[in-house]
């Protein structure tokens, strides 16, 4: 036997070997979980009754697994006045959902190093050196203290800057949030950031969740740090790389206005009246905490960016370990963050990472690990890392948003087997 096919033989039984020896190991990995078509249709049949039932107008639900959809489907109506029905090209209010889009943003600009999460944010807003924090006084009046540290980046990300929002709660602090003006005429991100600087703290940064006006602050950041708007910025660094075409600040185009899902009649922020809305005005804030419109087809393609490690079709966007490090448990046990349990969003049995709610003990079918966020409109998301699946809700019915999610969770969790 020739001397080269003697060393091939060789090469090719040891690749052998090595195979069979892998062969093992991969077998004792866990592997994601499957659904069931009984579990499927039990998911479908429950937003449908939602809508047979008058409860909601319509709805669109995307489940994808393995990168592929095991559920894509729409329900009832987009507009219940003028009987339109729910399609794929709907367009949604995303209200607390711009959330994870800024966050991504920022974390951006810490994978190219312009960023840093423990900068003080008045680094870059200089209003911020000068805030102080509101407390009670003992004559039932508001008292101001200083800063026992600044804000930092991280801060506004998990929601620990002290900066709140004035329509929910009844401390001193929300009421001036509340009678502030904070959004009279036509106000740009700069100009609506000093309203805010104005405003004392409602606690001290780093000691308590408190969900507010903090992901505006961050657009904010990004946009004295790019020197572009938050939209310029988002629009060629994320959402024009990634085909997110419909998700704006406002929907510009008129021809696609017609797309715009509605609440029903008489649902929080029902807009009986035709004509120009806050989704279709074009305006100077862009609110990086509540202000984007898109679709369900754009948002499945950034939450399968994330689900991916931080990246889609060979363009990487965040750095693998940045996904990870926002996906992952921020104001738990020696962070010194307190969570008030009458507005601690996330539930008790969930934490907080960088823009994103991280639940940190399973819950029942609910696993540990799941990274989500909704808004308050009706959408919501959520991305399951260990069984490789992220699920989107969009509908616009405030009033039912809270226990749809509550049970389409407990469907399409109970829908999966191994």
């Amino acid at each position: 036997m020739r001397p080269w096919r003697t060393e091939a033989l060789v090469l090719v039984a040891a690749f052998a070997l090595l195979i069979a020896a892998a062969r093992p190991v991969r077998a004792e990995m866990p592997l994601a979980r499957s659904f069931t078509a009984a579990g499927l249709a039990r998911v479908s049949a429950f937003l449908g009754g939602e809508v047979a039932a008058g409860r909601i107008p319509g709805a669109i639900l995307l489940i994808q697994q393995h990168g592929k959809p095991v559920l894509s489907e729409t329900f009832g109506l987009r507009n219940a006045r003028t009987a339109q029905p729910m399609t794929e090209d709907t367009i949604f209010r995303l209200y607390s959902m711009s959330k994870p889009i800024t966050s991504v943003a920022a974390m951006m600009l810490v994978d190219d190093g312009k960023l840093v999460l423990d900068d003080a944010v008045a680094k870059y807003i200089p209003a911020f050196a000068d805030v102080q924090v509101g407390v009670p006084a003992a004559d039932g009046k508001l008292a101001l203290q200083p800063l026992t540290r600044p804000i930092t980046v991280r801060d506004l990300l998990r929601h620990t800057s002290g900066i709140t929002y004035g329509f929910y709660g009844d401390s001193h602090v929300r009421r001036l949030y509340a009678q502030a003006g904070l959004f009279d005429g036509d106000p740009d991100n700069a100009e609506f950031v000093a309203r805010l600087a104005r405003l004392p703290l409602a606690e001290q940064p780093g000691t308590l969740w408190d969900y507010g006006h903090s992901t505006d602050v961050l657009g904010r950041v990004i946009e004295v740090i790019s020197g572009l708007s938050l939209y310029q910025f988002e629009k060629q660094r994320l959402l024009d790389p990634l085909g997110m075409r419909d998700t704006a600040f406002f929907v510009a185009d008129e021809a696609k206005r017609p797309l715009i899902a509605e609440p029903l009649p008489g649902d929080w922020f029902d807009r009986p009246v035709a004509g120009i809305t806050e989704a279709t005005a074009p305006r100077r804030w862009e609110s990086g905490g509540a202000g984007m419109v898109g679709t369900i087809r754009d948002y499945a393609r950034f939450a399968q960016m994330l689900l991916n490690g931080g990246e889609l079709d060979g363009r990487r966007y965040l750095r693998r370990e940045t996904v990870a490090l926002m996906a992952s448990e921020q104001i738990g046990e020696g962070s010194g963050v307190m969570k008030d349990p009458g507005f601690y969003f996330p539930g008790r049995d969930s934490g907080f990472g960088l823009g994103f709610a991280v639940r940190t003990v399973a819950n029942g079918p609910l696993p540990a690990g799941e990274f989500r966020w909704d808004g308050v409109a009706g959408t919501f998301f959520f991305i399951d890392p260990a069984d490789d699946m992220f699920v989107i809700c969009m509908m616009q019915s405030p009033a039912q948003r809270g226990p749809i999610e509550d049970e389409l969770k407990q469907l399409v969790y109970t829908a999966l087997v191994r």
